[in-house]
């Protein structure tokens, strides 16, 4: 029975209880009301309160005050964190190896936190010896761990590169599938800023080549979370390769995403933006510069549609030709060389597919010049792809 205390005016204020299933006492009601009003709002209350629990079940079927939880800004470095550090403790086979992991907490802070959590055994930091500490890593997923090798930076797995294609890619094939190797090979990819030729190298097309080897390429935070949980839980040897220019870009994440249970299929590309006119496809970095070209030709009526890849080995070939043969014209834009690149790959797989008969006009790639990068700024922009850039091949495929 519901009963309440309420404070009555009068000598020494004491409390007066109402039982108010019971009573119709008008006090119950504020005093603005008419009378007669205050009687029925009582006799509803009262009956209201007799009802109990389904009447409160009601309420929360009806949903009251009910808003749809805001999604949180995170950047990429923290939704890769978050990755590591929710996979780490998920599986106890996971740890994590390379250069500055543990005590510095990562040369770009993507392990912050992770060596004061999980320790020296889990978090590893090595010697400036990628072919060792990759033939370890490589080593530790043949023997039933699940290793996650950092690199500082994808030009420094050059001196690793044995390992990754020979040692982990190879084996499974070579061991007639008796030998997995479940190991993820991750770190930044691409030009970074003012860091001259031999550190600003695309290694998409080098490690998309080999047969063996799943490559990733995230955009934005959720890409880098859910595909960095698939990668780690994936059976097979995975390069992840991610973007210092992004680390610090903050991006919404669904509540969804935010879950532990979340990941993204490695192999599936997502469209970004609907269009009608060109299909624009990019990964990794170059998604946002694709989405304000998409936006500044949206003012003058030509709709982009814009295909993030997230995955460049599988690479996802039908939701490409699915968007060709809507848009009947096709862009491919990465920060890559040219000469034998994700954009040719892509030419050529539409060229020998269904979709090549729905073109209107030739593919056109936008690239990275097909030079070693300068190291002053102003040419390091101009050997780089740019908003306008990506405008002007739009254009010149839709001959406008």
């Amino acid at each position: 029975m519901k009963t309440i205390c309420r404070p009555t005016h009068g000598a020494g204020s004491q409390l007066h209880c109402t039982d108010w299933s019971k009573s119709t006492d008008l006090c119950v009601v504020p005093a603005f009301y008419p009378a007669e009003d205050r009687v029925k709002m009582a006799v509803s209350l009262r009956c209201f309160l007799r009802t109990g629990k389904n009447a409160v079940s009601a309420l929360q079927r009806r949903g009251f005050h009910r808003t749809l939880p805001a999604a949180v800004q995170v950047t990429v470095r923290d939704a890769l964190n978050q990755a590591m550090d929710e996979e780490l403790e998920r599986d106890e086979r996971v740890f994590l190896m390379g250069e500055e992991v543990a005590q510095y907490d990562g040369a770009y802070k993507v392990s912050r936190g992770l060596w004061k959590k999980y320790g020296d055994k889990r978090i590893i930091d090595t010697p400036i010896s990628e072919m060792g500490f990759a033939g370890i890593a490589v080593g530790a997923a043949m023997a039933g761990l699940r290793p996650i090798c950092e690199f500082m930076t994808f030009n420094f797995s050059m001196q690793a590169i044995d390992q990754v294609i020979n040692s982990a890619a190879k084996t499974y094939y070579m061991s007639a599938g008796l030998q997995s190797v479940p190991i993820v090979f991750r770190g930044p990819n691409g030009a970074s800023a003012g860091v001259a030729a031999q550190h600003s190298q695309c290694f998409a097309a080098w490690y998309a080549h080999c047969p063996g080897l799943k490559v990733v390429s995230p955009w934005n935070s959720e890409d880098a979370k859910g595909l960095l949980k698939s990668a780690i839980r994936d059976d097979n040897p995975v390069v992840f390769l991610e973007n210092e220019l992004m680390y610090g870009v903050p991006f919404e994440m669904s509540e969804e995403s935010q879950s532990k249970d979340f990941t993204i299929p490695i192999g599936k590309a997502k469209v970004e933006r609907q269009g009608n006119h060109v299909t624009v496809v990019t990964h990794s970095r170059y998604v946002s510069h694709c989405l304000d070209a998409a936006a500044v030709l949206a003012k003058e009526g030509i709709e982009c549609e814009v295909i993030n890849l997230r995955t460049i080995r599988p690479l996802d070939v039908e939701s490409i030709e699915t968007s060709v043969m809507k848009t009947n014209h096709l862009v491919t834009v990465e920060g890559g060389w040219p000469q034998f690149g994700v954009g040719a790959e892509i030419c050529a797989r539409v060229m020998e597919g269904p979709a090549f008969n729905y073109l209107d006009s030739p593919v056109t790639r936008v690239t990275g010049v097909d030079i070693p990068m300068p190291y002053a700024k102003i040419l390091e922009d101009h050997s780089l792809p740019q908003i306008k850039d990506i405008i002007f091949s739009v254009k010149k495929t839709l001959n406008v």
